[in-house]
């Protein structure tokens, strides 16, 4: 049955035709803001195409160089961007496409503080920024984070200046707060920073005085104040690592926890693991730089086979190759690697250098190298001159101590042990090992063959020629060499565990050495860098004695005593500096020789690729 409207009816209609305008309208503002959104990011990617083709017509020759200046930023920038700046102005310059890289070894870690390999630290100098850099070309501090800094009359004192519009890859803001809580964190003892807290133990303390003034006060005069202060301490972001003091084990178990404000990121910085092997970083579109980074991803391949990482740069599947001495004449010959290559043959500025390590103590026994003339006896054995003529081809000089000869800590009047057969059997004699039974092979008092297990890396094949080769020496003199290959992540375990007798390795250089960190017998500890069990108490005070030295003059004579030290106790059989023979693919443009070696991996990047010879859109 049919009934009429009420007036009542009316009201609920109208009400109901009210609402249901209302709802209209909101949908339509809310899809007004979508429209207005999807305009601005259109808007965005057009001004990212014009970006992309002015630097295609700039690198084509389209585009006078006249109007290159206004497009790449001819202004003012700190000195730490001059050469990167230089470099944008060049006229065929061009952002994108990849770096792409290699490496011998899978990473077990990249978290810093918790990683202890050069690789890992490679990674991170992308991802994270210190207050200071060095300037390549004069290796004076110039500012990065922070914009200026004073020392104290005393040089006990740094007060830092920072500079406002620094920004983590997330978007927070970098503070004082953040250098605050880095040094807090790092000197934590539950967390597995032992080589930091090396570095950082003449630090008293760190305080912010304001957002952007940060101050270091130390415990002491030290030589390398401005160095550690500024120049090594990696600025962790405090939002992000914090919450580890509450779970300090699980930081230190964590494989790829890496965020900082740097040119470049991880796309997620809890994402990365070894079982990924390859590591990518994407360009970090938040970076503050005066200067905005060239490339767009910074790859980096595992491949752990010498002759497969040639073939993948044969194939242009990485920007660069590290020769092998025994390939290196040849591959200078070669008409394909000659056509598509830049070459270098230089010996580092600040380069490092390998050793033997031989451990005095496993387990709370001595061992056979806890003899100062076994280890002496082992130099003597070790030959030089055969190692640099056999395995490096001549592209190597001998490394006497830690110090390159070429610097001021060394001693002039020490040189390299030569070969002497003779005189290592007959202090291997006094150390109680002869043959006894006629076999060829040395034995103790108790009969028991001197032998040992020497670890290396198993992916360098100069490194397993130069093992053999040292096997052929020492049998010469009746030692048994065992060799014993591992691979990287479980070479470093070993070594963290104290659980080798003798290894085969090497350290990368610096401008001047501190030797608190590898041979101080307080590092021997708490898992530090003095693995073999090295201790002298001379040795100790002459050290403490030259890092709190900051008069140079004064300091140089400590170092030198310190390193006739080492060089009579022989804890380290010291090895051999090596040349780097690098080809590098024509397509990188701008590769230049500085003091500290070539420009390659300087940030931000001052190497590129040109718009036409690019091979990587994204």
């Amino acid at each position: 049955m049919q009934k009429q409207l009420t007036a009542k009816d009316w009201i609920l209609y109208s009400l109901l035709s009210l609402l249901i305008s209302l709802v209209v309208l909101a949908m339509y503002q809310i899809d007004r803001q979508w429209s207005k959104l999807t305009e601005m990011e259109t808007a965005m990617s057009e001004q990212s195409k014009d970006m992309r083709e002015l630097r295609s017509a700039i690198s084509s020759g389209k585009l006078a160089s006249a109007s290159v200046a206004s497009f790449t930023g001819a202004k003012d920038v700190s000195q730490a961007f001059k050469r990167a700046q230089a470099a944008s102005l060049q006229t065929d310059y061009a952002q994108g496409d990849w770096s792409v890289n290699a490496l011998s070894s899978n990473l077990k870690t990249i978290t810093p503080l918790v990683s202890t390999d050069a690789d890992a630290s490679e990674v991170q100098s992308y991802v994270l920024e210190t207050l200071l850099t060095r300037n390549p070309d004069t290796l004076e501090w110039e500012g990065l984070i922070a914009k200026s800094w004073t020392v104290s009359d005393d040089g006990l004192v740094l007060t830092f200046q920072l500079r406002d519009d620094v920004k983590f890859s997330d978007g927070e803001p970098l503070t004082a707060d953040d250098v605050v809580f880095t040094f807090n964190f790092t000197m934590t003892e539950a967390i597995q920073a032992p080589r930091d807290r090396a570095y950082l133990d003449k630090i008293k303390e760190v305080k912010a005085n304001g957002k952007y003034e940060v101050v270091f006060t130390f415990k002491e005069p030290y030589f390398e104040a401005l160095n550690i202060a500024g120049g090594s301490i990696f600025v962790l972001p405090r939002h992000f690592y914090e919450p580890f003091l509450k779970e300090p084990q699980k930081f230190n178990e964590s494989k790829g926890l890496l965020l900082g404000s740097g040119p470049y990121k991880l796309q997620d910085p809890k994402s990365w693991t070894p079982d990924k092997g390859n590591i990518e970083l994407v360009r970090n579109e938040r970076y503050w730089g005066d200067v905005q980074p060239t490339y767009n991803r910074i790859l980096w391949k595992v491949i752990q086979n010498d002759s497969a990482r040639l073939t993948t740069y044969r194939n242009g599947e990485i920007d660069a190759y590290s020769a092998r001495p025994v390939e290196y004449e040849a591959l200078k010959k070669d008409a394909q690697i000659l056509a598509k290559s830049q070459n270098y043959e230089y010996m580092p500025p600040v380069g490092g250098w390998s050793y033997i390590g031989w451990n005095q103590q496993i387990d709370n026994k001595l061992t056979p190298f806890a003899d100062k003339r076994v280890r002496l006896a082992m130099t003597y054995l070790t030959d030089l001159d055969r190692i640099i003529k056999d395995i490096f081809l001549g592209n190597a000089i001998p490394a006497i101590s830690p110090f390159s000869s070429t610097s001021k800590q060394h001693d002039a009047g020490l040189h390299p042990y030569q070969a002497d057969l003779e005189k290592a059997k007959s202090l291997l004699k006094e150390a109680g090992y002869e043959d006894r039974n006629g076999d060829g092979a040395l034995e103790d008092k108790a009969g028991k063959v001197f032998e040992f297990k020497l670890t290396y890396f198993q992916g360098s094949e100069d490194t397993k020629r130069m093992v053999l080769l040292l096997k052929d020496l020492y049998a010469k003199a009746g030692v048994r060499l065992i060799p014993f290959p591992q691979e990287w992540p479980v070479m470093l375990e070993n070594l963290h565990n104290k659980n080798f007798e003798a290894t085969l390795l090497a350290w990368t250089g610096v401008i001047e050495s501190d030797l608190y960190q590898i041979f101080h017998s307080s590092q021997i500890a708490n898992n530090g860098d003095n693995r073999i069990g090295y201790a002298n108490p001379e040795l100790d005070k002459l050290i403490e004695e030259a890092r709190s030295t900051v008069d140079e003059s004064k300091r140089m004579p400590l170092w030198q005593k310190a390193e006739r030290i080492l060089y009579e106790d022989q804890p380290y059989t010291f090895l051999v500096r090596n040349k780097r023979l690098a080809f590098i693919d024509k397509r990188i443009n701008n590769v230049q020789m500085t003091k500290i070696g070539l420009n390659i991996g300087l940030l931000p990047l001052e190497t590129y690729v040109p718009a036409l010879q690019q091979k990587y859109t994204q």
